[in-house]
């Protein structure tokens, strides 16, 4: 019954008749600009479907404010429009604000649905036909030396702790600690194997190695291969300030990417700019 009301609502605009504000359920869709119809003396509430990280808006005639994932907007003039942006740790949207007008035909709320939960594809399995045994697993895995690696604070962070290979994927394990202050959602990592160039250092003498951010950014390249993602499991998908989250991805292995091979795991944006993890191994 809760998912058919779910689907009913994403096919459907729900609102109040029409002497009333309207409240009105959009799925997201950043290509998308939405009109929204304010009136002075009230407020208009965005509800996202993850916590916001920026908002911008182009007039100074609007207040707006938000808090964790709704946004608050209030106009302070008539007779002036403006556009409105607002980015979470997935996606922007867009809207345009119309000019303040009558209570009775304003939008009360704009509210995006919460998407169902997608599965998560389990951790290589430790005891199936064909699989890794569970004493080849403690065998085989090896420590990422992380070294190089300091978590910045007011930064979101990523340490990549160990890996285990088996027929052909590799099977990263990693931790993510948000030292910002604001939420992070941790999302869906991809991996890619980095080409090299020149770097100051032999690579061969950082194999299995997590380099820092800084020397990813001094190590040349001669472009990248996406690789497919088999496997990814993260404990907790959204971290509030001081929260830390394990994970483990599973990846084919390139089978044309000359050794020592670099690979980059790649997070969605944190508050702070572009999160990944270099890794040679």
């Amino acid at each position: 019954m809760k998912k058919l009301f779910a689907n009913f609502l994403l096919a459907a605009v729900v609102t109040l008749p029409a002497w009333g504000q309207k409240v009105e359920v959009h799925k997201p869709d950043r290509g998308q600009i939405l009109q929204v119809r304010t009136a002075l003396h009230h407020l208009t509430v965005l509800e996202m479907a993850e916590p916001v990280s920026a908002v911008a808006v182009g007039s100074p005639a609007f207040k707006v404010e938000w808090r964790e994932n709704r946004v608050f907007i209030q106009p302070l003039e008539p007779s002036v429009a403006t556009n409105l942006f607002v980015w979470t740790a997935s996606a922007r949207f867009n809207y345009e604000l119309g000019p303040a007008g009558p209570a009775e035909e304003m939008h009360f709320a704009i509210d995006q649905p919460v998407p169902e939960p997608v599965p998560v594809v389990a951790a290589p399995p430790i005891a199936a036909p064909n699989g890794p045994t569970t004493p080849e697993v403690l065998l085989k895995t090896k420590a990422v030396r992380t070294d190089r690696v300091k978590l910045r604070n007011g930064r979101v962070g990523v340490v990549l702790t160990e890996t285990f290979q088996h027929q052909g994927q590799l099977f990263i394990r990693f931790a993510v600690r948000n030292n910002s202050k604001k939420p992070y959602a941790v999302g869906a990592p991809q991996v890619v194997a980095v080409i090299p160039g020149r770097f100051r250092e032999s690579l061969h003498s950082l194999t299995n190695v997590q380099l820092s951010d800084k020397d990813a950014a001094r190590l040349k390249t001669n472009g990248q291969v996406p690789l497919e993602v088999v496997a990814r499991e993260i404990q907790s998908a959204t971290l509030q300030p001081g929260q830390e989250t394990v994970g483990v991805l599973g990846i084919t292995l390139p089978e044309t990417v000359a050794s020592p091979l670099v690979l980059r795991v790649v997070f969605p944006p944190s508050p702070a700019g572009p999160l990944a993890a270099t890794l040679v191994r």
